[in-house]
């Protein structure tokens, strides 16, 4: 987990909170609770958060402070959560979200 951010642009330095599990598209992952889900899923080499449904491009943290979409994700069967300012917690299930819909991205 060395990638991972020490202060966020607008929440600023987090405490470190006790280590928790959560799966990522199936994936059982690690991370700190209370840090954006985006930071965790850095932290663990995760780039991708969404694919636009146009023209199926990648999306990942932007701006990292809630107001774009491009870090969207199904969090535990929730479509369009902002996980650049949404906290994790034990046991949460985020999946890759595929355009706006609550399809999660299904990898062919």
């Amino acid at each position: 987990m060395e990638n991972r951010i020490d202060e966020h642009p607008i929440l600023g330095v987090q405490p470190k909170g006790k280590l928790v599990n959560f799966t990522y598209n199936g994936k059982e992952l690690e991370g700190c609770e209370g840090e954006p889900i985006a930071a965790a899923l850095k932290a663990c080499g995760v780039m991708v958060h969404r694919y636009t449904k146009k023209e199926h491009k990648p999306r990942g943290i932007f701006c990292a402070i809630g107001r774009c979409t491009d870090c969207v994700m199904v969090v535990d069967g929730q479509p369009n959560v902002r996980t650049c300012v949404t906290p994790l917690k034990e046991g949460m299930k985020i999946q890759t979200q595929y355009g706006v819909s609550d399809q999660p991205f299904e990898e062919q």
